[in-house]
């Protein structure tokens, strides 16, 4: 029988991203929203609200996304560069950097050297950005990836506490959002739990938690204060 494996590692770059825009658009937008609902303003103003908050939320992520996997891509083009003009200057002390590998993970030092000739002779740069830096092809950085899928999904995720809000009765929109966007937020967690192959009791309970105390602090400001957080 042809045994099939399925792992989940090449879905890392673009379901961390998701998840972190999906979340931070429920919980913001949802604490934003209850925050001002708690003040006890007209619904009109926890929708514009609400809505600013989606807008500058969305930007703020595919910025902050954009920014942060830059540099993280800058890192591995210049690390790779360094590695390049290694292999063309020191060859034979780079091959016996590969076979130091292999034999700290567990391989004899004759078939250590023979894998890493081996290796080094199909593809030298791949083998060492892999094995000595850490960098493959589904783990490497993609800028415009995750900052598309943040602001994507960070929009989608705070559309949902703005949709309860402008259905709810006013009176009961802080009760209403917390209480839904808890339940979007379990939800969440769940598949991206499912999605990455993790256990999602776990990932559930993390996100309401945070999601829970996010929007206990911000009700908390608006109806001590009564002007929104």
């Amino acid at each position: 029988m042809h045994h099939v494996e399925q792992h989940h590692t090449n879905r890392i770059g673009w379901l961390r991203a998701a998840v972190l825009g999906a979340n931070d658009g429920i919980v913001s937008t949802a604490s934003l929203v209850v925050g001002v609902a708690a003040a006890e303003t007209g619904r009109e103003s926890i929708l514009v609200a609400g809505v600013a908050g989606l807008v500058a939320g969305a930007m703020s992520m595919a910025a902050g996304e954009y920014v942060s996997v830059s540099s993280q891509a800058d890192t591995e083009t210049a690390d790779l560069a360094r590695e390049t003009r290694e292999l063309a200057n020191a060859p034979d002390y780079e091959l016996k950097e590969l076979t130091a590998i292999y034999v700290e993970r567990g391989l004899d030092e004759s078939l250590a050297a023979q894998v890493a000739t081996q290796l080094t002779a199909h593809d030298a740069l791949s083998t060492h950005a892999r094995e000595e830096l850490g960098i493959s092809e589904h783990l490497s950085a993609r800028p415009v990836e995750a900052a598309l899928t943040s602001a994507a999904t960070f929009a989608v995720g705070a559309g949902l506490p703005l949709a309860t809000a402008f259905l709810s009765p006013v009176s009961l929109i802080p009760i209403v959002v917390s209480i839904l966007s808890l339940g979007f937020l379990a939800v969440l967690g769940g598949i991206s739990a499912r999605a990455g192959g993790a256990p999602i009791g776990k990932a559930v309970a993390r996100v309401t938690f945070w999601g829970a105390l996010a929007m206990a602090a911000t009700a908390g400001i608006g109806a001590l204060f009564g002007v929104a957080p």
